[in-house]
């Protein structure tokens, strides 16, 4: 088969690469282009481990054809920091303990990140909603919704 030429935007990187037909966005993110923060826990769509946004949209990148991203505008967890200052998102992680062995932690962080530009004052159970697709099997849930809520609230004070 013969292989396609993708050009898109990575973390505000104009990015080309070539990928087969059946390549995933996870697979090329990671053997390609060495983004290996999205991590491949189940395959199949069900943990979050993978999630990116892409055009404004979270979507499980193991699910992904590397082919879609023509034209796209994609952001994994590598684009989260800027200039080596953790996102608010990043910093609550850390201060709320909300992370234990860092499989789904990157994709908590990119779901939270899309909650967050689509709605920047969730409730707590819009939080829990908006992060039900995401599987963590070492902390439980309850620091890390905490440390949605508190950034929202910190975004709502400087606003």
């Amino acid at each position: 088969m013969a292989k396609i030429q993708v050009s898109t935007n990575i973390n505000n990187e104009s990015v080309e690469y070539l990928c087969e037909p059946h390549d995933t966005m996870l697979s090329v993110l990671r053997n390609q282009l060495d983004l290996t923060g999205s991590k491949e826990s189940c395959g199949s769509g069900d943990c979050g481990s993978c999630s990116v946004i892409l055009d404004g949209e979270l979507v499980c990148s193991c699910l992904m054809l590397a082919a879609e991203a023509e034209g796209s505008k994609l952001e994994t967890i590598e684009g989260m920091s800027e200039g080596g200052k953790l996102h608010a998102l990043q910093q609550k992680f850390l201060e709320k303990a909300a992370l234990q062995c860092g499989i789904c932690t990157p994709g908590f962080l990119m779901a939270s990140k899309a909650l967050l530009d689509h709605n920047p004052t969730p409730t707590e159970t819009e939080v829990r909603f908006w992060l039900a697709g995401n599987l963590c099997r070492c902390t439980g849930y309850d620091k890390i919704v905490k440390a949605v809520l508190e950034v929202a609230d910190d975004m709502k004070e400087s606003a």
